[in-house]
């Protein structure tokens, strides 16, 4: 049996080699015109041995070296770089049409619902149904308005638990905005707060999909390995397509159209256009509602971050506030019109969190 099982992996690996061969020589004969700079590249995986967390200063390495606009090969993928704002704004205002369409991931095939997500579905109809949607009955100014008291009873809660915190003790932020965030969406998306088994399990589905084990993407034949990526995105989509199914459910068996949040809306516009809030529309704008609240934990993170290795800026911001708004009352939303109140300092620190 042992010797069996020797020859099958040999056999195994043997035709992976082959494959990769293959794809390799048919990759070569595309020839893409007008490409950017790009530095020198390795058989196969081309440069993916220059992508080395963390990604940011990995490509800004690579952008002081090769210009604001650069190619890269990521296995059987081509990718251009672009790290210049003034370039970025051509990209997404004069030629926004042209850069709309999004790569067929693993990831937004098994997870975004094959592509048909507002984040992964190329541009078209459909995109532009999703866009208003999400424009006009999810994220617009009057929208978000009706969660103002969630967002400020969420952040009391927090306060709340830092002040046990006293006499310089060491707080680990990143949990408690993680934590933050994802009771401030559950409660907008679904009307309930996190559990910490939930908020593990959001974290650990989402993670396991952003984790560096991104090579079925890039090199395709390594899907066919035995535990692969392709087959732990799968898992990972069906365990999250039954959790926002749940929420759907539970609002289905108890409607209640008093009830202020984005699943009951969605229900609601369901029955009138049932063709246009599809259930599967409905679970792909949970589903990023829920991974965009991972990239606005670690910008808030990263902000306070910054304001601690500049303790003078960091002063400069409380004495502005406390001359503003005052020590005895916590600042409101309203209070952030950059027209009114707070001015610099503050301002520019608004800027940069809304840049990141």
């Amino acid at each position: 049996m042992e010797l069996v099982s020797e020859v099958m992996m040999t056999f195994y690996y043997l035709l992976i080699i082959l494959i990769t061969v293959v794809f390799s020589f048919k990759t070569k004969k595309r020839h893409y015109k007008n490409l950017p700079p790009t530095p020198p590249s390795l058989p196969i995986i081309g440069h993916l041995h220059l992508v080395k967390p963390p990604l940011h200063r990995a490509l800004r390495n690579l952008s002081t070296k090769y210009g604001d606009v650069f190619s890269l090969g990521f296995g059987f993928r081509q990718v251009v770089v672009v790290s210049s704002p003034s370039v970025v704004e051509e990209c997404f205002t004069k030629n926004d049409v042209v850069l709309a369409n999004r790569p067929q991931l693993l990831a937004a095939k098994h997870i975004g619902y094959n592509s048909t997500n507002m984040v992964d579905t190329p541009y078209g109809d459909h995109w532009r149904n999703l866009r208003r949607i999400g424009a006009t009955e999810i994220f617009s100014s009057g929208r978000l308005n009706l969660f103002v008291g969630i967002r400020r009873d969420e952040v009391k809660r927090l306060l709340f638990k830092l002040s046990h915190h006293k006499d310089w003790q060491k707080v680990e932020l990143k949990s408690m905005l993680q934590e933050l965030l994802y009771n401030i969406l559950m409660r907008m998306v679904a009307g309930k707060r996190c559990d910490n088994n939930d908020m593990r399990y959001l974290e650990s589905c989402i993670r396991a999909c952003r984790s560096r084990e991104l090579g079925g993407d890039f090199l395709p034949f390594l899907n066919w390995i035995p535990n692969s990526f392709e087959k732990k995105v799968k898992k990972v989509g069906k365990k999250l397509d039954s959790l926002v199914e749940g929420l759907i459910k539970e609002h289905r068996s108890s409607r209640d159209k008093n009830r202020n949040t984005i699943i009951e809306h969605l229900l609601s516009l369901q029955e009138s256009q049932p063709e246009y809030y599809t259930d599967q529309i409905i679970k792909g704008f949970v589903l990023v509602i829920f991974a965009a609240g991972m990239d606005t934990s670690a910008t808030l993170e990263w902000v306070m971050a910054n304001l601690l290795n500049y303790p003078h800026v960091l002063k400069k911001v409380k004495d502005e506030i406390d001359s503003q708004i005052g020590q005895q009352q916590l600042i409101n939303e309203s209070d952030l019109s950059l027209q009114e109140k707070l001015k610099l300092p503050a301002e520019s620190l608004l800027a940069e969190l809304a840049r990141l």
